[in-house]
């Protein structure tokens, strides 16, 4: 399907095997022969890019907040999720393009990760914000995991000024409402989509211009159904596919990538809200942790203390392997709890500077509405 269509750029996720990658790099050589895959992680960030044309430079940021390393089930911690940039040129447009996968959300009721998806989308924005100042145009293209109406997508398009090519598009086709994750795919599981009969979008293809251009979006569509000649789908998510118009104007455009729209103040207050319940539940899984390594400890000194008055040294062979035993589960315990504690150490401290980004944002917003 890559080697018909004939796009300009295909942006990737979830291409975990660099084996997978290397064979789509020389299968679609001849019509993208310019390549890049992004490493991050124990398993990689699944991140790649193909394009027609040029790839001047690169740039990935892997976000500091991104899941439990114990949720073995979920394995969000071990993609080490990022975000890829290549700066590319076009008949002399600079384009800053970006692709990312973030954090998945798998209970929306109880969403144990929302503000480590909220810290993922406000790092993204202001990844965007700081590293496209000389770019024209700023593209970014990929699995957001968030509906349009979540407030982490709500804060990355007010902050960037970034706009939704499903919802400016002149022409659509596809699933409706423009759903990437639908419920007749093979590959989902029906019953995370039971309160949602169309299924959900979560995949996104946002875009700005940031000079002297304007950018349209003439089209845009998705797959449906199965692959040509087969009975399955392409993937579980519906891919995105958007023809975009950019045109130079006269006037320079607003490189200010903010916008001056009143409910950006409300965005971020509540996105700020959302971290800070984050914040308050990691500071107690941090007390938890550090509680429990000290019972561990104290364990281990009990147990060498008895030990000394049981007289280990006589020989008993029946006591001596209690306290042996007991010393080890103290040891594996003291060392599990420790490894715990620091890691929500680290969450607690990269909870709190982005509730203090967050904070000084929205005094700059109150203070400074014009600025957006």
């Amino acid at each position: 399907m890559l080697r018909q269509e004939g796009f300009d750029l295909v942006l990737l996720q979830e291409v975990w095997s660099e084996r997978d990658y290397s064979d789509l790099k020389a299968k679609l050589g001849g019509c993208y022969p310019f390549s890049h895959y992004f490493r991050s992680g124990v398993i990689g960030s699944g991140l790649c890019v193909f394009s027609r044309f040029p790839i001047l430079d690169t740039l990935l940021y892997q976000y500091s907040l991104n899941g439990y390393p114990y949720m073995l089930q979920h394995g969000d911690w071990f993609c080490g999720k990022s975000v890829g940039l290549v700066v590319i040129k076009i008949s002399g447009i600079v384009f800053n393009v970006y692709v990312t996968h973030l954090h998945a959300e798998y209970c929306r009721e109880k969403d144990a990760y929302l503000p480590h998806r909220l810290v993922q989308a406000w790092e993204l924005a202001q990844f965007i914000r700081h590293t496209s100042k000389a770019a024209d145009v700023v593209l970014l293209g990929g699995d957001l995991n968030m509906h349009p109406e979540d407030v982490g997508i709500r804060l990355l398009r007010g902050w960037t000024g970034l706009r939704d090519a499903f919802a400016e598009a002149t022409r659509f086709e596809g699933c409706e409402d423009g759903c990437t994750l639908i419920p007749n795919n093979c590959f989902t599981v029906k019953t995370e989509l039971l309160p949602f009969p169309l299924g959900i979008r979560i995949d996104y293809i946002l875009y700005k211009a940031v000079s002297s251009f304007t950018v349209k979006c003439e089209e845009l569509k998705t797959t449906t159904g199965t692959a040509p000649g087969m009975d399955i789908p392409f993937s579980d998510h519906e891919a995105v596919m958007a023809t975009l118009h950019i045109r130079r104007q006269g006037q320079a455009a607003d490189g200010n990538l903010g916008t001056a729209e009143p409910t950006l103040v409300d965005v971020v207050t509540e996105a700020r809200t959302e971290v800070g319940v984050g914040l308050r539940a990691a500071q107690r899984q941090r007390y938890s942790t550090g509680r429990m390594a000290v019972l561990a400890l104290l364990l281990l000194l009990l147990q060498a203390t008895l030990g000394t008055l049981a007289g280990l040294a006589a020989g008993q062979p029946f006591p001596k392997l209690s306290f042996s035993l007991l010393a080890f589960f103290a040891i594996g315990i003291l060392l599990l709890a420790t490894g715990l504690h620091l890691f929500h150490t680290i969450e607690v401290k990269m909870l709190q500077g982005t509730e203090e980004q967050l904070r000084m944002a929205l005094r700059t917003l109150q203070e400074h509405p014009s600025d957006g």
